[in-house]
């Protein structure tokens, strides 16, 4: 059996990500592999607790201690469902992975990078995903695509916290081959289409895996 992998879609609060997931979901399930959608925080019940803490936009909730409740998210997730999928070949699409820690604890909250990293590696053992589309919006734009819906406690920090969290993924897209960087002001439909000629690309290059 060959062995699955993560691919992570990652992108400040209104980038379009969800849509993008559910589509590329769609396309690979229609070709015959097998796939499957997770979100962080959540995708087991523990996470999904840690996950309504985290967004409930009652709770004031310290820099380190968010970013380690996170990571308790993402340790539960992985040792309980990822893991066990990737070795069932299974290919994941996660909503958010390691990427969402450094942009949003690290050059959101201004927490140590290194720091975060250390925890990033602990939760997941060191798993990292093997390929992840960076949808980049301006935080102005994400904002107004939000506009009308109830923000939770991250998106209520406003546009120049959201602004410093895109910065943070252009940074880390800059040091990190796996990291595929979007224009996500596109037409959703051109999205989609560049996001499967890649994946598609990747599977190409996957030992064991035919297209």
């Amino acid at each position: 059996m060959t062995k699955g992998f993560l691919i992570s879609f990652e992108g400040i609060d209104g980038a379009g990500k969800t849509t993008q997931l559910n589509r590329l979901i769609g396309h690979l399930q229609g070709l015959g592999y097998e796939a499957a959608l997770l979100r962080e925080p959540g995708g087991t019940a523990i996470s999904e607790k840690i996950r309504e803490l985290l967004l409930d936009a009652r709770n004031q909730i310290e820099p380190m201690a968010e970013a380690l409740l996170y990571a308790a998210a993402r340790a539960q997730l992985v040792q309980e469902i990822v893991k066990p999928m990737l070795n069932d070949g299974i290919i994941i699409l996660a909503d958010r992975f390691i990427d969402s820690t450094i942009a949003y604890q690290g050059y959101g909250r201004g927490l140590d990078i290194n720091q975060l990293s250390e925890i990033n590696l602990m939760a997941t053992g060191g798993l990292e995903p093997e390929l992840t589309f960076l949808l980049d919006i301006p935080a102005s734009l994400a904002a107004e695509r939000r506009r009308g819906s109830v923000p939770d406690r991250l998106e209520k920090e406003g546009i120049e916290f959201q602004s410093r969290v895109r910065d943070g993924y252009m940074a880390l897209a800059m040091g990190v081959d796996r990291i595929r960087v979007i224009d996500g002001t596109l037409p959703p439909e051109q999205i989609t289409e560049r996001i499967i000629e890649m994946v598609t690309l990747f599977l190409k290059g996957v030992d064991g895996v035919e297209n």
